[in-house]
């Protein structure tokens, strides 16, 4: 291995360039190593990484940004909102956000319908909600009961594989799995990660239907109780899904809006300042008119209606995007379904079912000049990206926490030294020598601690929902794929100019150089109305 002055350049030009070896050789290579080794505390809280004149500056990345902000629209595509005239909105989620105590409910609710409709042990009665035990996006194998994480190669994260409340062995999963880690998610999971083998959780209401799938698997696994997965995966299903049918979550929230209901003044705000720019607006929900209005009149008032154009509402999407099927029906002001013919919708009314087509057609609102906002990646962006070339908007309000870990001193020490141990690692891993292969294992070791313990920061069992170890989560790369704009909530409208536009960073390919500019940090980038929109919160 050779390496000159030419390739040992500093990535950084406002780093102070820092003295280093001379090229190693097969003499020197083992010393070299030694010296490099004394790089490690110089990323703990008590030292300076420019403290040790031993660092090599191109092994040792420049600081991680510390002041990213869950206000911040994050862009995967170039959108200017000066082109965009109309705005959409789905409605759970997304103009209303939920707090947590939303999924304790469903969960004891399930569990209990579980227990005493489809006689499950009354066990499992006795096991309460487990906050923050699933995160988003997890992918669940019906056949074998398990809960994981895969990356944007289908590949399981080591670490992130549970049966039950219990994590499975690295090496059990590869026995399990035909000796890799790889799922071929093509064939056992359809566009929409409805299965038939493994199913994908996408949206928030998914938290408490993983951990009720868990909880039950651990209890028949924990008492040697037979039983079939798929069965359990049907039943759990149907349980989490007649908390919904049967109107148990709408009664909750429309009785005590104020506890559930968060940040709805928000949402005014966002709904206000569009329409008074001349922004159209348009709401297409899944849910029933009577828990929308509720919620409306709660964040809005009872004027609500006044800030849409149009308003349609048990549009059983993604159905709704992708058929031509179901008509248009409209509800009277009781919620009552009326029987003439659709031929415009039109601003005051509301809507039932429906579809795209003959939104279109009736509205006229198509391409880039139509942005919608959802929580759902399939449900709610997928075909609008894809099929009717809409500018799509996620809330990920998950960010909230991301952004808070991504900002820990902690965080960004232990990233630091994690990537600096990765550059040592590929740049000497050709040294064979038995002192030199010590040093590299070592530093292998703390690697993978470092790993874990980044992981861990975000969520102990599964980590972060947007990365597995060093490579995006499944989720990310759908996130990517169908949103051209992602945020924590609309709220972070308030904070851009109406003519703004988002410019993606340009994150470098791996056969690229990267710029000093590939590395300006969104997150941390001051938006024009901050500081302005602050009192709203």
């Amino acid at each position: 291995m050779q390496l000159d002055a030419q390739h040992l350049t500093n990535p950084n030009p406002h780093m102070t360039p820092l003295p280093f070896p001379a090229p190693p050789t097969p003499g020197n290579a083992t010393n070299m190593l030694k010296r490099w080794r004394c790089i490690g505390p110089t990323v703990t809280p008590h030292h300076g990484l420019t403290s040790n004149p031993c660092v090599l500056p191109d092994l040792i990345p420049p600081g991680v940004c510390n002041l990213l902000s869950s206000s911040t629209i994050y862009a995967n595509n170039e959108v200017s909102l000066e082109e965009v005239d109309i705005y959409g909105f789905d409605y759970d989620y997304t103009l209303a956000l939920y707090s947590s105590t939303l999924n304790s409910m469903i969960y004891n609710t399930a569990r209990d319908i579980l227990v005493k409709q489809y006689k499950y042990p009354e066990g499992i009665s006795k096991y309460d909600y487990i906050p923050n035990f699933a995160t988003r996006g997890l992918h669940y194998d019906i056949q074998k009961g398990l809960l994981m994480k895969i990356d944007a190669f289908h590949y399981i994260q080591p670490g992130t594989v549970y049966r039950g409340l219990r994590p499975v062995p690295d090496d059990e999963v590869l026995q399990l799995y035909g000796g890799t880690y790889h799922v071929p998610l093509h064939k056992d999971s359809g566009f929409y990660g409805k299965g038939p083998k493994v199913k994908q959780f996408m949206d928030v209401f998914s938290i408490p239907e993983m951990t009720l799938l868990a909880v039950a698997n651990h209890y028949f696994l924990s008492n040697n109780i037979d039983y079939d997965p798929v069965h359990l995966y049907k039943d759990v299903s149907e349980a989490v899904g007649m908390v919904h049918i049967q109107g148990y979550m709408y009664k909750w929230i429309m009785q005590d809006l104020e506890k559930y209901i968060l940040r709805g003044d928000e949402t005014y705000a966002v709904l206000h300042r569009l329409v008074n720019n001349g922004k159209k607006l348009f709401l297409i929900t899944n849910s029933p008119f009577g828990f929308v209005n509720k919620g409306m009149m709660y964040m809005v008032g009872k004027e609500w209606r006044d800030f849409f154009d149009v308003v349609i509402v048990q549009a059983d999407k993604p159905h709704f995007f992708n058929d031509c099927v179901k008509p248009f029906r409209r509800l009277d002001n009781n919620g009552d379904l009326q029987w003439d013919k659709i031929n415009s919708l039109d601003k005051g009314h509301v809507y039932k079912q429906g579809n795209l087509f003959d939104f279109r057609r009736l509205t006229g609102w198509r391409g880039s000049k139509v942005l919608y906002f959802g929580d759902h990646l399939y449900s709610d962006l997928a075909d609008l990206m894809l099929w009717h070339g809409w500018r799509t908007g996620a809330i990920v309000p998950e960010l909230e926490l991301e952004t808070k870990v991504l900002s820990t001193e902690q965080y960004t020490q232990s990233l630091t030294w994690m990537q600096a141990l990765t550059g040592l690692l590929e740049r000497m891993q050709m040294h064979r020598d038995p002192e030199s292969r010590e040093v590299l294992l070592e530093w292998m070791k703390e690697r993978e601690e470092l790993r874990s313990k980044t992981k861990n920061m975000f969520n102990p069992h599964f980590g972060s929902i947007f990365r597995t170890y060093h490579n995006p989560t499944y989720f990310s790369r759908r996130l990517s794929r169908f949103s051209d704009l992602y945020m924590a909530s609309i709220s972070c409208l308030l904070n851009y100019d109406l003519s703004y536009t988002f410019y993606p960073r340009r994150t470098p390919l791996q056969h690229e150089p990267p710029l000093w500019m590939d590395q300006l940090c969104t997150g941390c980038m001051k938006t024009p109305f901050l500081e302005e929109m602050t009192h709203i919160r």
